[in-house]
C-alpha cells in the first residue's frame, strides 16, 4: 500500500465533505482515517484467504474506532464515514465511488439470503444517520437515503428515500451533486400519505353527513304524511 497516497486522498476527502475539519493534520484524528486504513489491510489479507488474521485486524478497528467494516466488503475511492460510531458494512456490500456514510447506519442482510447478502452501493450516495439498508440489492447512483430510514428493496439511480419501510421519490432522474447532500430536507411521503387519508376522510365525513340529513328529512315527512291521514 502507498500510504503517502492514501493519506493524501483522505485528506482531500473529509477536507471536502466536513468543514468541521480546520487543518488537514485532523485527518489523524478522524475514526474514518483509521477505518479505512486498517481495512485496506484486512481486505488484502482476506484476499489472500487468510480470514482469521483478516477478521482480527477489523475488529481490532472497530473496537479502536466504532466503525465496523467486514475484510470482505468491496469499497470504491473516496468513501467518507462521518462520526461513524455504530457503523456496521457486511461481508458482501459493494460501495461504489464518493459515498458518504453518517453514524449509525448499516449496510447489512436480512437473514434470509445466501452467496450475496448485502447491498451494492452505487456511485455518489449518501446515507443519512441510522438508516438501514437490508438485503442483496442496488442503492443507485447519485441517491440519498434519509435519516432513521429501513431500506428493503431496490432504490432506482437519482433517487430520495425516506420511511420505514423506505418509499423512493424520483428525482426526475437529475443528478444530485454531492455539495448539495443535505440530510434533514427530503421530501416526506408518508406524511403525504397522512394528508391524502385525511382528505379522503373529511369528504367521507362530507357524504355521510349529507346522507343523514336526507334521511332525517325523508322519515320527517313520512312522519307528518303518517300524521295527517
Amino acid at each position: 500500500m502507498n500510504y503517502i497516497k492514501f493519506i493524501k486522498e483522505q485528506m482531500e476527502v473529509i477536507q471536502d465533505r466536513d468543514p468541521a475539519m480546520k487543518s488537514k493534520w485532523e485527518v489523524f484524528l478522524y475514526p474514518t482515517f483509521w477505518a479505512m486504513l486498517t481495512y485496506q489491510r484486512s481486505h488484502k489479507a482476506f484476499l489472500k484467504g487468510q480470514y482469521v488474521r483478516a477478521r482480527r485486524i477489523s475488529q481490532r478497528s472497530a473496537r479502536k474506532t466504532g466503525i465496523e467494516i467486514h475484510p470482505g466488503a468491496t469499497i470504491g475511492k473516496g468513501l467518507f464515514i462521518d462520526h461513524g460510531h455504530g457503523v456496521v458494512i457486511g461481508e458482501t456490500t459493494i460501495i461504489g465511488d464518493n459515498v458518504t456514510l453518517y453514524q449509525g447506519v448499516t449496510l447489512g442482510g436480512n437473514g434470509k439470503e445466501h452467496g450475496k447478502r448485502h447491498p451494492t452501493i452505487g456511485n455518489n450516495v449518501m446515507i443519512s444517520a441510522g438508516a438501514k439498508i437490508l438485503g442483496s440489492f442496488t442503492i443507485g447512483d447519485n441517491s440519498k437515503i434519509g435519516a432513521g430510514s429501513v431500506v428493503l428493496k431496490e432504490v432506482p439511480p437519482n433517487s430520495t428515500v425516506v420511511g420505514v419501510p423506505g418509499h423512493v421519490v424520483k428525482r426526475d432522474n437529475v443528478r444530485i451533486p454531492s455539495a448539495d447532500l443535505d440530510q434533514i430536507h427530503l421530501p416526506d411521503p408518508i406524511q403525504n400519505e397522512i394528508d391524502e387519508m385525511r382528505r379522503q376522510i373529511s369528504a367521507l365525513t362530507g357524504i355521510v353527513a349529507d346522507m343523514q340529513n336526507k334521511e332525517e328529512e325523508r322519515a320527517a315527512m313520512e312522519k307528518e304524511a303518517a300524521r295527517k291521514q
